[in-house]
């Protein structure tokens, strides 16, 4: 597997962001992290964009899959797989399960060491570090324990949460670009941006100079949220719905491949960089590997599209 991302390469030579000339770039908007903020009897409480992103996103998605179900001529033998109540009552869970398994895969899959150091900070969310993948698997033991104790079809009910996901996912990364937080790596192209704070100014360049990054963030709300939102959308109005599985073989499969990609131009995690592997890659051999990212996708890649494979290889006619 040594060669299986030739684009990260350890070696980055003479024309990486490390000696960036620059010509063009976009300065980083006026904007704040928080919508608002009051004080109340000496306490400060701020609503940030982050927390409504989130709380957006989970409405946009709760109604898309409210719509869904109102319509039983999706769904396989015009039977939806559960009623609108039982899907309030499997958003409690999805909730959770985002919140718990999102921290326990920041904890286990990026910093172990630190929290192993200091494991009284482990609950405390609100100082930052969530994990897409273990807010999925969150989800995935949440959504299996539901459906089990209510006998609720498990494939049927993951394109459900599928279908759900991208606006949550559009208005996340939007709120990452917002918090000016994960930005990408260098680069001289005429839509980088130029992120304020010593870190994402800390690009190696001559004294003086600015650095500009790539809008990571709006590549994956474009790919993860917008496009795999609407290639999903476009599905069900084929009738995907009534292959259970197909929905969300191609949500994990479409996810997976525009993060991987994705993955070229993010920012490498800090605690995979040092002098020799200045890419931040997780895996490396002879110069080229993957990040922790792109391993973390390639078993929902691979998933996905098993899950296609098996939703068109069952009886009855394809989706057109």
């Amino acid at each position: 597997m040594g060669h299986v991302a030739p684009g990260l390469n350890l070696d980055p030579g003479p024309d990486t962001g490390h000696q960036i000339a620059m010509r063009a770039a976009i300065p980083f908007p006026d904007l704040s992290p928080e919508l608002f903020s009051l004080s109340v009897f000496g306490v400060e409480i701020a609503l940030r964009w982050y927390a409504l992103a989130y709380i957006a996103g989970i409405l946009i998605g709760w109604r898309l899959a409210v719509a869904a179900l109102r319509r039983p001529a999706l769904w396989p033998a015009q039977t939806p797989p559960m009623s609108p109540r039982q899907l309030e009552d499997l958003l409690t869970w999805v909730i959770l399960g985002v919140i718990l398994g999102g921290r326990l895969g920041f904890v286990f899959f990026y910093q172990p060491a630190y929290y192993l150091q200091n494991p009284l900070q482990i609950p405390m969310v609100w100082q930052g570090g969530m994990s897409f993948h273990g807010g999925l698997l969150g989800v995935i033991v949440a959504s299996l324990i539901f459906c089990v104790r209510n006998r609720i079809p498990l494939a049927s009910a993951a394109d459900l949460l599928a279908l759900a996901t991208p606006p949550g996912l559009l208005l996340g990364r939007l709120a990452n670009f917002v918090n000016a937080e994960l930005w990408g790596r260098p680069t001289d192209l005429p839509w980088g941006v130029i992120f304020p704070g010593p870190y994402a100014q800390d690009c190696g360049q001559p004294v003086g100079d600015l650095c500009a990054r790539h809008p990571s963030q709006l590549y994956e709300a474009g790919l993860e949220g917008l496009l795999l939102g609407l290639v999903l959308l476009a599905l069900v109005r084929r009738g995907a719905l009534k292959y259970p599985a197909l929905v969300a073989g191609t949500f994990f499969a479409g996810y997976g491949i525009g993060r991987f990609i994705v993955e070229f131009f993010r920012q490498p995690d800090a605690q995979f960089q040092s002098p020799g592997n200045p890419l931040g890659l997780a895996i490396h051999v002879d110069g080229y590997g993957l990040t922790m990212g792109q391993l973390l996708n390639m078993p929902m890649i691979a998933a996905g599209l098993i899950a296609v494979f098996w939703a068109l290889r069952r009886p009855g006619h394809r989706p057109a």
